[in-house]
């Protein structure tokens, strides 16, 4: 995830301490979360201060809370019981039975059987590993011990339940995954059974064993493990592995050098793991598993129907699917050798049509310009999926890593072509941006600005000042979306100041002598008074699409500081005209596709002089802008406070105007006080 900007963010008094992680009740949007073990908070994304937020205090500790789809919310005790969320709500101080004795949850899970919830969770005593079953709403518990193995011990659990039996997978310090199968039909024994383990997975590589962490069950043949792999003589490296249990074999593994914090969790096709001090995010997808896809001999003209049975996209740093690569390699390894501009030539000729997208993308990454743009006009054709939206951001990847290698090739149509009809981001083609910037391609990065939405705050300053910094007779030369801004700038007087007439919300010379020489003296800086654009159309719609991007202050604030002084003044000079432009308006909004808010204006305005407060006061250009400005948000201050004065009289007005009878006819005299 490349844009950190925290979407939402609640904390617990202090002293308090959040004591299980907080989860989603998908029915309600709402969120729990539980303190100090025993106190309940539910709250929706609305509400801002958690300690006013519904609060109710339980009888007994909280271990974890499930929330399923269907089902609601359920709430695993640490003494083994289960309640579903209604029912604890009824009576939250009802009395919690015992399940477990002495006994330590180690792991949990919520699974939906015949629309019915199950818990499963296994628990430690004195080295000795048991499994419960519950079914909260049959009020039934079942209890196994697993078969001590010895030597090793249980690092991580995971399950999956399906066809009334729950496959319980245990990963053990000795570098094996065992699998443990439960039934889920109701006996009647009493006694306690045990269940074997069975060996599923040997974690071993070239003779090095992975030592995990984690695991999570991907489909019915393969698994992910998270842990580190030492090889002799070198340091441990932590990696996230995919295996295929049916053949033993590692599909496809990633390293992650800024080390993890151990855990992995999926959903809808995607691996969430911390890396560093930042989420990362992991496509994936499993298809059809078979030997040669297991041992990377697959092969397409031979078996057009199975692809190799991981494709998974990273939404960092790869520049292209690993099994991808496999694949192909595989396939070039096969044909006979050709000098590089035949093979180019076939690539155009010959597309045979078993070809996948991802197959199809690497073959165009070394075609010449013109085969690309036609090629991808087919390729671009194709229906809309998950793995064609990936494979295009690969394929962006890789075409700008080939122009960084050869700086002659620049197929600037086709990456246009592509960041306009896909809804490609940041994440899926890294290296773009940064091309645009050295290329100073400025409608790439215009159109990159307006549509990508996570990109980096770094990347965004980049832009900035290079929107700044560029000449206007460059600018004048230049290709940019003008849709910003037509309608407020004239774009035929390119680099003038456009006058216009200013009637701002409250700004009146009589409520204030002093604001009466607000119009500046004819000079070289006369185009900072708020009437006058102090930058061409292009520059402004360059700058627009800034206003637009997504943020979060604190990441963006350090590079903004930066900002060389005199580029910092002419942007606040925009951002100042922008926020006399909205005023004109009854409802503070610019004309025209795309433009600023004038709340993202003002966000703006505060950033930059949070980062350049000291410098503006210092420099003598700056300090007739900063006294405009700050003249004008008094202005603007006072007549909204004018208006709050006569807020209670406008809505009796508003009242008395529904109580009236529409068909009588009088006359009303109403003192305002």
């Amino acid at each position: 995830i490349s844009d950190q900007k925290p979407l939402g963010c609640w904390s617990v008094k202090h002293g308090q301490v959040l004591t299980c992680p907080v989860v989603c009740n998908l029915e309600t949007h709402e969120y729990i979360a539980v303190h100090d073990h025993r106190v309940l908070r539910i709250w929706k994304n609305e509400d801002i201060n958690l300690d006013k937020a519904f609060k109710a205090t339980l009888s007994a500790d909280v271990h974890r809370v499930h929330s399923l789809p269907q089902a609601g919310p359920l709430v695993l005790f640490r003494a083994g019981a289960v309640r579903t969320l209604d029912v604890l709500l009824e009576a939250p101080q009802q009395e919690i039975e015992s399940v477990i004795s002495d006994e330590t949850i180690r792991w949990s899970g919520a699974f939906m059987e015949s629309q019915q919830p199950v818990v499963i969770f296994t628990t430690e005593k004195d080295g000795d590993f048991f499994v419960y079953v519950q079914k909260p709403k049959q009020e039934s518990v079942h209890k196994y011990r697993l078969e001590p193995q010895e030597l090793c011990k249980p690092l991580s659990f995971t399950a999956c339940l399906k066809n009334q039996t729950v496959t319980l997978l245990c990963l053990c310090s000795n570098g094996c995954v065992y699998k443990v199968l439960i039934p889920l039909q109701e006996d009647t024994e009493e006694e306690e059974q045990t269940l074997p383990k069975s060996l599923l997975l040997n974690l071993s590589v070239s003779g090095s064993v992975l030592k995990g962490t984690s695991l999570v069950v991907l489909d019915k043949d393969h698994v992910a493990v998270l842990g580190s792999l030492g090889a002799p003589g070198k340091d441990p490296k932590e990696c996230l592995t995919i295996w295929n249990t049916k053949f033993q074999t590692l599909q496809t593994s990633k390293e992650l050098p800024l080390g993890t914090s151990g855990q992995l969790w999926c959903y809808e096709e995607k691996f969430f793991l911390t890396h560093g001090k930042v989420l990362t995010v992991i496509m994936y997808k499993c298809e059809t598993s078979s030997l040669a896809a297991a041992v990377g001999k697959l092969k397409d003209s031979q078996t057009p129907a199975v692809s190799s049975c991981v494709n998974w996209n990273t939404l960092e740093d790869e520049e292209l699917a690993v099994s991808l690569q496999s694949q192909e390699s595989a396939a070039l390894k096969a044909e006979p050798r050709m000098s590089l501009r035949s093979r180019r030539s076939s690539v155009a000729k010959v597309q045979p049509e078993n070809l996948s997208v991802g197959q199809h993308s690497l073959n165009l990454q070394d075609a010449p310009t013109t085969v690309l743009e036609s090629e991808l006009r087919k390729l671009m054709s194709k229906a809309q999926t998950p793995d064609l939206q990936a494979t295009i951001g690969s394929l962006v990847s890789a075409l700008a890593n080939r122009s960084k290698a050869n700086p002659r090739f620049y197929p600037k149509n086709v990456l246009l072509q592509l960041v306009e009809t896909r809804d490609l981001s940041y994440s899926l083609c890294p290296d773009l941006m940064p091309l645009a910037l050295e290329k100073k391609d400025l409608y790439l990065l215009q159109l990159c600005l307006q549509r990508f939405p996570d990109i980096p705050e770094e990347i965004t300053y980049a832009c900035l000042e290079a929107f700044l910094s560029i000449s206007e007779a460059h600018l004048r030369s230049t290709e940019v979306d003008l849709d910003s801004v037509i309608c407020y700038i004239d774009v035929q007087l390119k680099n003038k100041g456009v006058k216009t007439e200013v009637v701002e919300n409250g700004f009146d010379a009589e409520l204030d002598q002093d604001m009466c020489d607000a119009e500046m003296p004819k000079q070289t800086h006369s185009k900072s008074d708020g009437e006058s654009c102090p930058v061409g159309p292009q520059r402004a719609a360059l700058l627009n699409a800034i206003l637009h991007s997504a943020y979060s202050d604190t990441f963006l604030l350090p590079h903004l500081k930066n900002l060389p002084a005199q580029q910092a003044i002419l942007f606040l000079r925009y951002l100042y005209y922008l926020y006399v432009k909205c005023s004109e308006k009854v409802n503070t909004t610019l004309p025209g596709v795309r433009s600023p808010t004038i709340n993202q204006v003002m966000d703006w305005m505060c950033l930059l002089l949070d980062a350049h407060f000291t410098v503006m006061v210092i420099l003598p250009e700056a300090k007739e802008l900063l006294s405009n400005l700050h003249k004008f948000v008094r202005a603007q201050v006072r007549f909204y406070s004018e208006l709050n004065k006569i807020e209670g009289s406008l809505r009796e007005l508003q009242r008395l105007n529904h109580l009236r009878d529409s068909q009588s006819y009088s006359i009303e005299v109403l003192e305002i006080i």
